[in-house]
C-alpha cells in the first residue's frame, strides 16, 4: 500500500486496540479504562493521524461513557485559569502582529548587532528569543523565517552553500523554543505544568515566580546556541553581509498604544504582590491579561472607525492551542485519579538509588529526547503528573523536578517534528534532515547538562506541599 495512504490502517487500528483493551479486560476496572484512552490519545498524538487539536477532545467523547470523569471534572479541566491566561497573551500577541511591532522590534535589534555574519546570528537569535516570551513559538518562527530567507537571498550564489544560511535558519527554530521557556506565557508546557501542579498539589506558580528561573536560563541557553553557532561558522564568521537593508521606521501612534498597554500587562503581572500588599487589591495572572487584552477593542487604531482589535482579528488566533490544554489536562486528572500515574511513578522508583544531581540528568534526557517525536505539550502533560507524585512520594523537591521536565520539553532540537518552530524552518526546504539532527544532536546534550546544574543550582528546593 502507498505510504500516502497508511492513515488507512492507522486509523482503525488504534481504535481496534483502544476496544480491545476495554472489551478484555470487562469495560469495569477504570485503570484499564484510562489506560485504553490514554493510549488513544498518545497514539493519535505522536502519528498526528488527525489534527492534535482534534486528539485533545477525547476525553468529551469517551471518558463520561467509561466512567472516568464527570461532565462538571471535564468542564473543570477545559475551563481551566490557564486557558483564559493564554488566550489573553494571544490576543495581546496578536495585537502585536497586527501592527508589525515585532518588526519595529527586529529593526532595532539587528540594526545594533551590525552586519558580520555573527553580529547577525546574535541579532537572530536574540529578537526571535525575545519575541517568542510574549507571541507564540509558532507564530514567531513564522514571522522571523522570512527575514532570514530575505538574508539568505541575498548572499552571493557561491555563498548560499555555506554554514551561515543553515545556521541562520536553525537560530529561529532553536531560539524560539528558547525564547519561550522565559515567561509562563511564552510555551504551553509552561501553563501546563503550572496549572497540573496547582490543580493537583495546589501549588502555585504564577508570572513572576516563572521569570525568576524561566528568563536567566533562557539568556544562558541563548547565549550556549550563539557560541556553540559562532564557533561551526568558522571562517565565515567576520565576513559582511551588506546587500540587504532592514529600513528603519519611526513608531507610529498606533504602535505606541499597543506597547503601552502591552507594558502594562508586564506591569501588571510584575508587581501583583506589591499592588495587592499596598492596596489590598488581588488580582491573578489571567484577569490582569483579560483587562489590558479587553482595552485593545476599546482604544481606536488608525481610523475612527477602527479599533486596535477587531472580533475578526481573532480569526489568526491559534484556538486548537487552547483545546490542547484542555484535553491535555483532562487526560492528566484521569490518568492521575485512577492511579495510572501512581503506577508509571513507581517504575521511577529504581532511579531513586541514583545521586540527586544525576537523578535529574536523566529525567532531562528522558524528556528531551522523547519530545523528539511527541509534542512537548503531550510530552509534559504525561510527564509532570508522574514526575510530580514520584517527586511527593520520594521526598524530592517537586517544583524542581518539573520545571526540569518542563523546560527540557521544549529543547527537542534534532528532528523537524521536535517542536513546530523545527517544522516550520524545515518547510522552508531550504535545510536537510540530517544538518538539523547532528547539530540538534550536539546541542541537545549541551542544553541537558546546563539544563540540569541550573536547577540543581538555581530553582526553589522547597518540596513542602501546601495540605
Amino acid at each position: 500500500m502507498p505510504i500516502k495512504n497508511w492513515k488507512t490502517i492507522a486509523v482503525p487500528l488504534g481504535f481496534i486496540i483502544f476496544a480491545l483493551i476495554i472489551l478484555l479486560t470487562g469495560g469495569k476496572s477504570l485503570m484499564w479504562n484510562a489506560g485504553a484512552l490514554g493510549f488513544l490519545m498518545v497514539y493519535f498524538w505522536i502519528l498526528e493521524i488527525i489534527p492534535i487539536y482534534v486528539t485533545a477532545l477525547f476525553p468529551l467523547i469517551f471518558a463520561v461513557p467509561l466512567g472516568l470523569s464527570a461532565p462538571t471534572d471535564l468542564a473543570t479541566s477545559y475551563g481551566n485559569s490557564v486557558i483564559y491566561l493564554f488566550l489573553g497573551g494571544f490576543l495581546i500577541a496578536n495585537a502585536l502582529e497586527k501592527w508589525d511591532i515585532h518588526i519595529q522590534f527586529t529593526r532595532r535589534i539587528l540594526k545594533l548587532s551590525g552586519q558580520s555574519k555573527v553580529k547577525i546570528l546574535l541579532g537572530f537569535l536574540s529578537s526571535t528569543a525575545f519575541l517568542s516570551m510574549w507571541i507564540s513559538n509558532t507564530a514567531t518562527a513564522l514571522m522571523m523565517l522570512p527575514m532570514a530567507i530575505a538574508v539568505i537571498d541575498a548572499l552571493p550564489e557561491e555563498k548560499k552553500e555555506g554554514k551561515f544560511p543553515i545556521l541562520l535558519l536553525l537560530s529561529i527554530a532553536f531560539a524560539a523554543s528558547i525564547g519561550g521557556i522565559a515567561t509562563l506565557v511564552g510555551s504551553p508546557p509552561n501553563l501546563i505544568m503550572a496549572a497540573i501542579l496547582s490543580k493537583t498539589f495546589n501549588i502555585q506558580i504564577d508570572f513572576i515566580t516563572w521569570f525568576k528561573w524561566g528568563f536567566p536560563l533562557s539568556v544562558i541557553l541563548v547565549a550556549v546556541v550563539y557560541f556553540l553557532f559562532s564557533f561551526l561558522l568558522g571562517k565565515e564568521r567576520n565576513e559582511k553581509v551588506d546587500s540587504f537593508s532592514l529600513k528603519h521606521q519611526k513608531w507610529t501612534p498606533v504602535q505606541l498604544k499597543v506597547l503601552a498597554i502591552f507594558f502594562l500587562t508586564v506591569f501588571l503581572w510584575t508587581f501583583k504582590t506589591v499592588i495587592a500588599n499596598y492596596t489590598g487589591f488581588k488580582y491573578s495572572d489571567e484577569s490582569a491579561v483579560i483587562l489590558t487584552a479587553s482595552l485593545l477593542f476599546l482604544f481606536p487604531g488608525e481610523k475612527k472607525d477602527q479599533k486596535l482589535l477587531e472580533w475578526k482579528d481573532t480569526e489568526k488566533l491559534p484556538w486548537g492551542i487552547l483545546l490542547l490544554f484542555g484535553g491535555g489536562l483532562a487526560l492528566a486528572d484521569i490518568l492521575f485519579r485512577t492511579g495510572i500515574v501512581d503506577l508509571v511513578s513507581n517504575s521511577f522508583n529504581s532511579m531513586i538509588a541514583l545521586p540527586y544531581l544525576a537523578l535529574i540528568f536523566v529525567i532531562v534526557l528522558i524528556t528531551t529526547f522523547g519530545s523528539e517525536l511527541l509534542s512537548n505539550t503531550a510530552q509534559v502533560t504525561i510527564m509532570i503528573p508522574v514526575i510530580a507524585l514520584f517527586a511527593v512520594t520520594n521526598d524530592l523537591p517537586v517544583i524542581q523536578l518539573c520545571f526540569a521536565v518542563t523546560v527540557a520539553a521544549s529543547c527537542a532540537f534534532m528532528m523537524p517534528m521536535g517542536t513546530p518552530p523545527n517544522a516550520i524552518v524545515f518547510a522552508s526546504g531550504k535545510i536537510k534532515m540530517y544538518q538539523m539532527a547532528k547539530i540538534g544532536f550536539v546541542l541537545n546534550l549541551i542544553i541537558a547538562v546546563i539544563v540540569t546544574a541550573f536547577t540543581f543550582l538555581y530553582v526553589e528546593k522547597n518540596s513542602i506541599l501546601p495540605f
